[in-house]
């Protein structure tokens, strides 16, 4: 039984959450610069030591969200596990292929793009306010990091930042430089370069995301299975994801033995584990450890909608397989 304590301690509330400026490599790039990274659940896959975790244990996945501005874009990257966005905040662009140039979509506050593996990706707050996603990365340690386009770690040394080939920045506008014995990170080969996918539209978007209000139709009288073996996105990355709103589930308590995270996307709902009652707001994660009693339901009227995210046995790895 959990003490509520403990409940408090598994809870991240949206209002809590503590950035970091200087995540990645692109930190100093004009149109990147203005980035937030933020750590929710594991690691993540942050290159800098000035990283805020937290909740450092993992339940076989990583959570994290993006934080930027308009116009600001995050830069070409590639991983070797899943990553998988929903919107929480405003209107992003989402690109992918080498130069970003294969494909592009549009998603709107609470769609969820599940990204092809092993693709480059990047994306764009193309609203009017500073925009939040929300992401869920596969594995625990989340893949091993962030593998980059060659032309993002060549324009990142032109203003300054330096990524180890130990994974970690280095700024010299601070007076830093490599360590001896640590080289920089090398860049891809065109040979290594052909070994990533240039998927098209038509590809990705029937395949790897879903409409918010489409799943908030399906989830009327149940969950809307989001990812999984048998759910609108046919993925095992190591997790599965639905959605859940007014009357998806019963409000008596239930009992199982995976980690179930509760991301919450719009409305309050009264969250009861071990008995022990609280309130999750937009943007609130909460992590509800195996076999702890659980209860949810919205505590107001109107719209009210979470995205649950539990760890399976499939292996986290790459997922991504052509047409």
């Amino acid at each position: 039984m959990l003490t509520r304590e403990q409940i408090e301690q598994r809870i991240v509330r949206y209002g809590e959450l503590k950035p970091c400026k200087t995540a990645f490599i692109d930190a100093h790039t004009p149109g990147c610069d203005q980035k937030e990274n933020f750590t929710i659940i594991g690691g993540g896959v942050s290159e800098s030591p000035d990283q805020h975790v937290h909740i450092s244990e993992t339940p076989g996945f990583n959570i994290g969200a993006a934080g930027q501005p308009p116009i600001c874009k995050n830069s070409l990257h590639s991983h070797r596990t899943a990553e998988v966005f929903f919107v929480l905040k405003g209107s992003w662009e989402f690109f992918w292929g080498r130069w970003g140039t294969a494909g592009r979509v549009r998603l709107e506050e609470g769609d969820i793009f599940n990204i092809p593996t092993g693709i480059f990706r990047g994306f764009q707050n193309v609203g009017n306010d500073y925009g939040m996603i929300m992401a869920i990365l596969g594995g625990d340690d989340a893949g091993g990091g962030v593998i980059w386009a060659p032309q993002v770690i060549e324009n990142a040394q032109d203003h300054g930042l330096i990524l180890g080939e130990n994974g970690r920045l280095y700024d010299s506008k601070k007076g830093e430089s490599l360590p001896d014995g640590v080289a920089s990170m090398p860049l891809l080969t065109e040979e290594e370069l052909k070994a990533f996918p240039e998927p098209g539209v038509g590809d990705v978007i029937p395949n790897y995301i879903a409409r918010y209000w489409d799943l908030m139709a399906m989830a009327a009288g149940q969950p809307a299975k989001v990812i999984g073996e048998d759910a609108t996105l046919r993925d095992k990355p190591g997790f599965e994801v639905d959605l859940i709103r007014e009357g998806s589930i019963p409000e008596a308590a239930y009992s199982i033995d995976q980690h179930e995270i509760l991301m919450v996307m719009r409305g309050y709902w009264k969250v009861a584990v071990d008995g022990i009652e609280t309130i999750l707001a937009p943007g609130d994660t909460m992590a509800v450890p195996p076999g702890s009693s659980r209860s949810m339901a919205p505590s107001m009227t109107g719209e009210s909608s979470m995205y649950r995210v539990r760890n399976t046995e499939d292996a986290a790895g790459p997922t991504w397989t052509p047409s």
